[in-house]
């Protein structure tokens, strides 16, 4: 068997109708034509799983190493996680328009697909044009009756929570919370590994078909949550080589830091670490091994590895399931 060591891995664009070029600084001409508003970095789901494109295992799937090294690959806790898949999926976004306000379900929600997750996830904003702002929650006293009323008579702009956005604030989103991203943003996301969305309000857009896009009130009615949600985090400037805590929550932690030099890191049996590289240049390195890194550059470092590390000037996310 193939030994395993740090998995660098080929991006997946998807074309939205809310997209635009903002990825480019990542991809540069990689970055295919059309408006490109999502880029899945890292993930296994039947709508996308993430190949490698280094070393010995270069061209399978996170699905196939799955089946192979189980455990020591995605850790104990990413190998029982439910759905039997890997339980990350982390995506870079570029809403150059606004995204449908929507709300993803719970794990339990009956309606769930077969097959398919509940979707938890946060937000880490990149880069945001001045003004530029979230739907974060609806506004106090919204009730569910009174949100139902105003999604059936139109109204439903006049419950949302905005929250005006800058670079660097962090957001928690748990599932049932009404969000939707809006204009100049761009964003990485760790969620859980679903596709499942409940869109309530899409501004009578249509789509890339030129049809209008389907809504899903009833479901979004029946999962939406109505407490305030956590107020954003704008982290401080930490020092050089070391982890700062933006979100823990069930399903992931996320970390971010800057390496200047030289970091040591180490995997542990309990999960891997999914990276990804936000800007700068640098390379990692683990015993027999190294492989260059740049912005946009995502890698799953296998649990079973253990010893590591981030040399350059990089600025990373790392998610731990």
């Amino acid at each position: 068997m193939t030994p395993l060591y740090p998995l660098l891995l080929k991006p997946i664009f998807k074309e939205r109708i809310w997209g635009g070029r903002s990825l480019e600084p990542f991809f540069g001409t990689g970055l295919p034509d059309g408006r490109i508003g999502e880029c899945w970095v890292l993930g296994e789901h039947e709508q996308g799983t993430s190949e490698v494109t280094n070393g010995p295992l270069a061209g399978k799937n996170l699905r196939e190493l799955r089946l192979e090294f189980g455990a020591a690959l995605l850790g104990t806790r990413g190998l029982s996680a439910p759905g039997g898949r890997c339980p990350l999926l982390i995506k870079l976004l570029d809403a150059q328009d606004d995204l449908s306000v929507q709300v993803h379900p719970e794990d339990s929600y009956g309606g769930l697909p077969p097959g398919e997750l509940g979707k938890t996830e946060m937000w880490y904003i990149l880069h945001a044009e001045p003004g530029a702002r979230i739907v974060y929650g609806l506004n106090d006293g919204v009730d569910a009756l009174a949100f139902a009323e105003a999604v059936r008579s139109g109204g439903i702009e006049a419950c949302l929570r905005y929250v005006e956005v800058q670079a660097g604030d962090a957001f928690y989103v748990p599932a049932g919370t009404i969000h939707a991203l809006g204009a100049g943003t761009v964003v990485a996301e760790v969620q859980q590994s679903s596709d499942t969305v409940y869109r309530v309000y899409d501004y009578n857009r249509l789509g890339l078909d030129g049809k209008p896009r389907e809504l899903h009130v009833e479901h979004a009615l029946k999962v939406a949550r109505y407490d305030t949600p956590a107020a954003a985090l704008r982290p401080e400037a930490v020092a050089a080589n070391q982890w700062q805590r933006l979100v823990q929550s069930p399903f992931f932690t996320v970390d971010r830091g800057r390496c200047d030099g030289y970091w040591a890191q180490a995997t542990t049996p309990e999960s891997c670490d999914a990276l990804l590289v936000l800007s700068g240049e640098g390379r990692i390195e683990w015993q027999g091994g190294a492989a260059p890194l740049k912005a946009g550059d995502a890698v799953m470092v296998p649990a079973g590895l253990g010893a590591y590390s981030v040399e350059g000037a990089v600025e990373l996310m790392r998610s731990r399931v």
